[in-house]
């Protein structure tokens, strides 16, 4: 008997829905960093065994959209709720709900099997978590609740356990040596773009994008030239900082990743480009792969 199916991880931006797929699939698949908005796309993760496939999606944190790309984001949301076998709904200790009441109500009555994880309980009080788990009982009776810390990789185990309980059987939806549904530029991208979250301050890192125009393999080394997009000229001078200080330490702490992630030397060149009001630009957003 083989089982496979998709499960897909929602809820509010920073409650650990990347820290527990990477937990899941032992790769350091979607960027985790302590500000919203850090997941911008779906990301699949397959985590495969003899008898079973779990395709994993880690979709951006729900917010009410401002924009375009953020209007873009939530439709990825939108579609892990249609495509899933088993909903993951991930909140913190402490947190109340969902920003957004109608996807609040598609979980409560959601016909799929779902489980809300109650992240972060390394970092409370053993009766402050029963209360919180009173609290979403009353909230959502349906769903089953299990206690994690996705960071201390606690109960992650049993977790995966009831997932594969729940799967249904079902032939493997990709080869199983595949680990994501996403080509080698994305992650280049993410890591990139993660660098930018953690370096630059305030609007910055939203205003970015990253794009890999040239990234070619051979044995010893890979070679990659990304162009970071950003929306005003003022912007660009930030990004390039002070004799191009601020850039080169962005392709030092990126390569660094880059080179963990590929197991292999890389030589990477940085660039930066002003796309104006790419965010807000259908064609552009269509461009970097959000609007399907």
């Amino acid at each position: 008997m083989h089982k496979s199916g998709f499960v897909n991880i929602i809820g509010n931006p920073n409650v650990g829905k990347s820290t527990l797929m990477n937990a899941f699939v032992g790769e350091r698949l979607s960027i985790i960093t302590s500000k919203a908005q850090t997941t911008r796309h779906r990301i699949l993760g397959i985590v495969n065994g003899d008898d079973f496939q779990v395709i994993l999606s880690d979709t951006p944190g729900i917010i009410k959209p401002a924009y375009e790309l953020q209007t873009s984001m939530m439709d990825f949301v939108k579609s892990a709720f249609e495509d899933a076998d088993v909903l993951l709904y991930m909140v913190e200790i402490g947190e109340k709900g969902l920003k957004d009441e109608i996807f609040f109500e598609r979980i409560k009555n959601s016909k799929i099997p779902v489980l809300l994880l109650l992240n972060k309980i390394d970092t409370t009080e053993q009766e402050f978590l029963e209360e919180q788990i009173q609290y979403w009982q009353g909230l959502l009776p349906k769903v089953e609740i299990h206690p994690i810390s996705a960071l201390e990789n606690f109960n992650v185990k049993e977790v995966f356990e009831r997932i594969l309980e729940l799967l249904p059987e079902g032939p493997a939806y990709y080869p199983k040596d595949q680990l994501t549904d996403k080509p080698e530029r994305f992650f280049v991208n993410e890591i990139i773009r993660e660098k930018i979250l953690l370096l630059y301050k305030k609007e910055i890192p939203y205003a970015v994008e990253v794009e890999t125009e040239e990234f070619l393999e051979d044995e010893k080394i890979i070679r990659i030239r990304s162009v970071i997009m950003v929306e005003r000229d003022s912007q660009k001078g930030i990004i390039i900082g002070h004799k191009g200080g601020a850039l080169k330490k962005v392709g030092v702490e990126a390569r660094k990743d880059l080179e963990k992630f590929f197991a292999k030397q890389v030589h990477i060149e940085l660039y930066v480009k002003v796309n104006k009001n790419w965010r807000s630009s259908a064609r552009q957003l269509k461009r970097f792969g959000y609007n399907n």
